[in-house]
This record gives structure tokens, C-alpha cells and sequence, in this order.
């Protein structure tokens, strides 16, 4: 019979932690398995990952390329064609507002409205940031563009 009182631990599932240099009587006393002179003995030991053994290491072989530009804004998009499905005649779109109805996950540096898709509704949008189509398409549906600064 197989109940939970009769279950026990499978040999070899747990292994015991090598304990060193705790005299020789414990198998790993005097150089604790470290062997007895080099850099491999010393405290602080190890020359990490990319050491290749005084081989030139990889990540200097190869060649760098590009660069990482300090002044990027990262924006948080939104589409004027989703705002059409999202929301009525006559709203005010806020980021704060997008942020809450989860349509945009983060403000970043900024929100920005591009011209993807098309709209129908007169609304007011509020944003850091248009692109000339989309200003032309929310303001050629009757709606107002205002850019928070």
C-alpha cells in the first residue's frame, strides 16, 4: 500500500554540500581541493567568462558598429484609426485617459498621434506630439488638435 507516511526521497536526489577546508580529516582539509600554488589557488580566484586562455577574446575581435544615440525620445504611438473605434463624437482624449483604459501600457517620453486608418468623429485630442497627417485627418473630421507641452 502507497500512502504519503511510506514516501521517501529517491537515493541520489539529494547531494550533501562539499564542505572545505575544515581539517584533514574531512577529506577536503589543507589546500580544499585547490591544488597548491597558481592563480587558481588564490582568494578572489577566477579570470570570468570571457577568458579564452590568452587567446585574443571574441567580443574584441569583432568589429563595433553603430552607436547609441543619448538624445532618442521614446514614444508612446497611438493611431487615429483607433481612436475611432475607442471612442464617440465629442470626447477628449487624454494620455492620462489612454493610459487609465489600458490602450497605450506606457507615456515614455511622450505620446504621439500618427495618421494610420481613418476617422470619422469630431474629437478633441490632447497629445506631446502629431504627425501632419494625423492633425490634417482630426481636424478635416471636425475635431481639435491641442499639443500639451
Amino acid at each position: 500500500m502507497m500512502d504519503l507516511a511510506h514516501l521517501s526521497v529517491p537515493k541520489g536526489a539529494r547531494k550533501k554540500r562539499k564542505i572545505l577546508g575544515r581539517g584533514n580529516g574531512s577529506g577536503h582539509g589543507r589546500y580544499c581541493t585547490k591544488g597548491m600554488k597558481g592563480q587558481l589557488s588564490r582568494s578572489g580566484r577566477g579570470k570570468g567568462p570571457a577568458y579564452e586562455g590568452g587567446q585574443m577574446p571574441l567580443t574584441r575581435r569583432l568589429p563595433k558598429r553603430g552607436f547609441t544615440n543619448i538624445f532618442r525620445k521614446e514614444m508612446a504611438i497611438i493611431n487615429v484609426g483607433t481612436l475611432e473605434k475607442r471612442f464617440e463624437t465629442g470626447a477628449v482624449i487624454t494620455p492620462e485617459l489612454l493610459l487609465k483604459d489600458r490602450i497605450i501600457r506606457k507615456l515614455k517620453d511622450g505620446l504621439k498621434v500618427l495618421a494610420g486608418g481613418e476617422i470619422t468623429k469630431a474629437i478633441t485630442v490632447k497629445a506631446h506630439y502629431f504627425s501632419k497627417a494625423a492633425e490634417e485627418k482630426i481636424k478635416s473630421a471636425g475635431g481639435t488638435v491641442e499639443v500639451i507641452s
